[in-house]
């Protein structure tokens, strides 16, 4: 098996995590190996059987020299955020290579609902996982709110930067931002934010291991994303009983479910400031509207599992093989 991945180690992005942790779950069936594309030599029987390709337009070489060298052999195709929000509407590229492959799959469950129905027999929904954490006592004396995201559009860093700027610094209320610039002008307001701001801290790029502590430690995870195909940081936040303030988009809410209570309208930055003084509030007087919304994160929690993905994957290529 050869998985393709746009990104590597380097990008330390949710492509890579994906494709490494699908890799080390299918190793105990598969001779697996990573590549940026494939072939990824001048040869093209290579012993590989089965091609996995994240990501529909960046990956779509492989998958148009995949399917011309093997088209009778499985070919996977792992749809991410922004090309199933964005280049499959439109992207020719993308397009085809949906046509290409054997099966889709998605990362959370309304994922199927942005395919063309004609592409959704095809689908599989299969759940990103992580290792569970315990859920930490928190602090009354404030609220630390954490957002994990490189700054880019798609993660619509601005709501956050916005909420900041709407927010006293004598509230309570703390803000901690974790991602690196990709797009220098967003770093550049991070910088300006927390010039301005002192309850805003942008605090760059962290390894997994202090970003994720970060997450146990805070008392709500925001994620304000325009643009989502199943966020890990969600998933590792609901591992750990860390409540989520989220923009209602579908990425989001097929990560935590359409009853959930901690949504806001996308790019929204009035309403995200109002949920994080009424977890505030909440918090401060002991009340049980965080409580509510970490037992509905703990209940979500069991889809994530490292079990359940690779139970998930494994029935998939079983369907191929």
């Amino acid at each position: 098996m050869c998985i393709v991945t746009p990104a590597f180690a380097d990008a330390n992005n949710g492509n890579w995590q994906t494709a490494h942790r699908w890799a080390q779950m299918l190793r105990a069936h598969y001779a697996v190996r990573l590549a940026k594309q494939w072939p990824d030599s001048n040869v093209t029987d290579d012993g590989t059987d089965i091609l996995i390709a994240l990501h529909a337009r960046r990956s779509a070489a492989s998958v148009a020299a995949w399917a011309q060298a093997h088209p009778h052999q499985p070919l996977v195709l792992a749809l991410t955020g922004t090309d199933l929000y964005r280049d499959i509407q439109s992207d020719p590229i993308a397009q085809r290579s949906l046509a290409l492959a054997h099966r889709l799959i998605v990362l959370q469950e309304l994922g199927p609902m942005a395919l063309p129905e004609s592409l959704r027999g095809k689908c599989r929904v299969v759940f990103q996982s992580s290792t569970r954490r315990a859920t930490l006592p928190k602090t009354r004396a404030h609220l630390r709110a954490l957002t994990v995201g490189h700054l880019r559009d798609e993660k619509s860093p601005q709501t956050l930067f916005e909420a900041a700027r709407l927010i006293g610094p004598d509230e309570g209320i703390f803000i901690d931002h974790i991602g690196g610039a990709l797009d220098p002008a967003l770093g550049d307001s991070a910088r300006q934010t927390a010039a301005d701001c002192p309850h805003y801290r942008w605090l760059g790029n962290q390894p997994h291991a202090a970003t994720r502590a970060r997450i146990q430690r805070a008392h709500v995870l925001v994620h304000a994303s325009r643009m989502e195909g199943g966020a890990h940081v969600i998933m590792e936040a609901a591992l750990c009983g860390t409540p989520v303030l989220a923009s209602r988009i579908d990425g989001n809410v097929g990560m935590l479910g359409v009853d959930y209570a901690g949504y806001f309208p996308l790019g929204d930055a009035a309403a995200l400031t109002a949920l994080l003084r009424t977890a505030r509030e909440d918090q401060a007087r002991g009340g049980g509207w965080l409580t509510d919304m970490q037992t509905l994160c703990l209940a979500r929690s069991a889809r994530f599992e490292p079990d359940a993905e690779r139970a998930a994957l494994l029935s998939l290529l079983a369907e191929l093989t």
